[in-house]
């Protein structure tokens, strides 16, 4: 039996549906032992030559009466026990991912999602096996066991003390072997991770690795890691093999032992002549009782197995639901009722968790309601990693962020997030219909809303191309669609949430200046007191704001309209030049 922090509980909610999968399996050990003790009547009565046609009739009619309680039996221990281990898994996992869900950005920059992925298949399956199997092999060990060897003992106890040495051996190497499978598994587990990661970022992506011809040296690096993962999985099958083996030579010692020893019995019987010896049917009901221990004997092998996997699966899921989450509600929190859009950043300064370099330095902006605020700067400077802090996907202290005049860490993080729209720079599409990706903050699909969002997005007639419209199931992170039409996807899924706050980083990069301004036109049209956050790298995103808003190495050099900071900024009238240049350059390659 498995226990720990995070699965006792489970003894508790579902331990009435375990004791009666647990009485179901005695009733059934219990009952399946009187069949060696029937057939030992019968071959008694056979050598005496006394059985007679009723005796043998009512001899058949209790085991059909015994064969129906084992199926009934066994069928009810399967239910209770093995269903409800599919119950704990359900909620483990259901546990793990609302878990995961609350976990900080930094996590997920420190695990990777192979890693991950093994917690959800191979840990959560090992801990089924435990709650399942395990509990089953567990108690029938215990149960079919004691009863067999009770028997055994009343038949005959020199055999049966001969009989409980190589079981003592046996317990001896399964302790020791279990150990050794413990430390096999976690390396196992292990080199799954690591080929779980490869193989997943090599998937996701395949078109930089055709586009630079790599295939050959990625096939190589697959086969160094599938091979480390399967003389892993060899080397845990091969400890495993050999408490097997060892069982089983030590099971025929004992039945070649009790073989040899009963024989010699029922040959004394018979020169003695005696009427109260060891007779052929005692020989048979004790073979017949040591077949039924065979199972429990061979199963303390598998059961221990089982244990030292769902021990180590169980210490990584730990581990992973010991992550403190750490973007929570304050204690203090202050519910808000309505968001006007007003956004102060005071003094603030930041560093990436475990990093003592600070991305952000001595930030100070105030942005007002329904004011649309472009941001410039070269990369890394901070741009993304601003708007990241007042989504709080990080924590920040007390006294630097305001919305409203409201501190970020004093309002509820639900409510934060719900006043805003983000459309970040990865346009990350799910695997799922065009329509959905849209829709994704209602939850209701309403497809004149979305076919309007689609079109202040500029992204409608391109959907309507698709044979299946608004219905096109697109590829895993929207693979089927081009980068621009994930990015107005993104873009219509964020109008669709009609947020008071609508920040768009980065996201025009991956469509023409033409369609630019298409979207900036139609975001004019339907904007009421919206407060816009564009973060662009192109002048022309961003030139007609309101404000505009240089960053450099973490620092904000200047603010002001485009036409002030044209005039009074000689790092923006740079970036202005450049610009200008590039795009006639290429105005002049595009022309011959």
């Amino acid at each position: 039996m498995l226990f720990g922090r995070h699965v006792n509980v489970f003894y508790l909610k579902y331990g009435i549906f375990f004791l009666l999968g647990i009485a179901a399996l005695f009733v059934v050990d219990y009952v399946q032992l009187e069949i060696p003790n029937i057939m030992g009547f019968i071959i008694e009565k056979l050598e005496n030559k006394t059985l007679t046609q009723t005796e043998l009739t009512g001899y058949m009619r209790d085991m059909i009466k015994i064969a129906l309680i084992i199926v009934g039996g066994r069928f009810l221990w399967r239910i209770f026990i093995f269903g409800t281990s599919r119950r704990v898994d359900f909620e483990l996992r259901n546990k793990m991912f609302r878990h995961a869900e609350k976990l900080s950005q930094r996590y997920y920059q420190e695990h990777k999602s192979g890693g991950l992925m093994a917690l959800f298949t191979n840990d959560l399956n090992a801990i089924r096996m435990a709650f399942g199997p395990g509990i089953m092999i567990f108690f029938d060990v215990l149960a079919l066991g004691f009863l067999a060897l009770q028997r055994m003992y009343a038949l005959d106890k020199t055999i049966t003390y001969f009989a409980l040495i190589p079981l003592a051996m046996i317990a001896v190497l399964a302790t020791f072997v279990s150990r050794i499978t413990g430390r096999k598994f976690k390396a196992r587990q292990q080199a799954f991770e690591e080929m779980s990661d490869f193989t997943q970022e090599n998937f996701y992506g395949i078109s930089v690795v055709k586009a630079f011809v790599n295939e050959l040296r990625e096939m190589r690096s697959f086969a160094r890691i599938n091979r480390d993962n399967m003389d892993k999985n060899t080397a845990f099958i091969k400890a495993s093999t050999l408490m097997h083996v060892g069982i089983e030579m030590f099971i025929n010692v004992i039945r070649v032992m009790m073989i040899g020893i009963g024989g010699y019995l029922v040959y004394r019987t018979f020169i003695d002549s005696a009427t109260d010896g060891f007779t052929i049917g005692d020989l048979t009901r004790y073979i017949a009782y040591f077949g039924s221990l065979i199972w429990p004997m061979m199963a303390i092998g598998r059961l221990i197995n089982m244990h030292s996997q769902a021990k180590a699966s169980l210490q990584r899921i730990n581990d992973f639901l010991n992550q403190p989450i750490e973007i929570v509600d304050a204690v203090d929190k202050i519910s808000i009722d309505k968001v006007e859009g007003k956004i102060d950043f005071k003094d603030l300064t930041f560093a990436y968790p475990g990093s003592d370099t600070p991305i952000l330095k001595n930030i100070n902006l105030t942005i007002e309601p329904g004011e649309m605020v472009g941001i410039i700067g070269s990369t890394g400077s901070g741009k993304t990693t601003m708007v990241d802090l007042l989504l709080r996907l990080y924590n920040v202290d007390e006294g630097k962020i305001f919305i409203d005049g409201i501190d970020i860490m004093k309002l509820p993080i639900k409510s934060l997030r719900d006043a805003i729209g983000y459309v970040p720079q990865d346009n990350f599409i799910f695997s799922d219909y065009i329509e959905r990706n849209i829709s994704f903050s209602q939850d209701n699909l309403d497809r004149n809303l979305i076919e309007q969002m689609a079109k202040y997005s500029d992204v409608h007639e391109n959907i309507i191309d698709f044979p299946n419209q608004y219905e096109t199931m697109v590829g895993e992170r929207g693979v089927t669609l081009s980068g621009g039409q994930k990015q107005r996807i993104s873009i219509a899924r964020a109008l669709l949430k009609s947020p008071k706050i609508l920040i768009m980083d980065d996201s025009f990069s991956a469509v023409d200046t033409k369609t630019e301004e298409t979207i900036l036109a139609n975001l004019g049209k339907m904007r009421l007191n919206q407060t816009l956050i564009i973060i662009a790298n192109r002048i022309s995103t961003i030139k007609k704001a309101d404000k505009v808003v240089l960053f450099d190495e973490g620092e904000i050099k200047a603010v002001g309209t485009h036409d002030e900071l044209l005039e009074s900024c000689v790092l923006y009238r740079n970036i202005v030049i450049r610009q200008q240049l590039e795009n006639e350059l290429e105005e002049v390659s595009v022309n011959g």
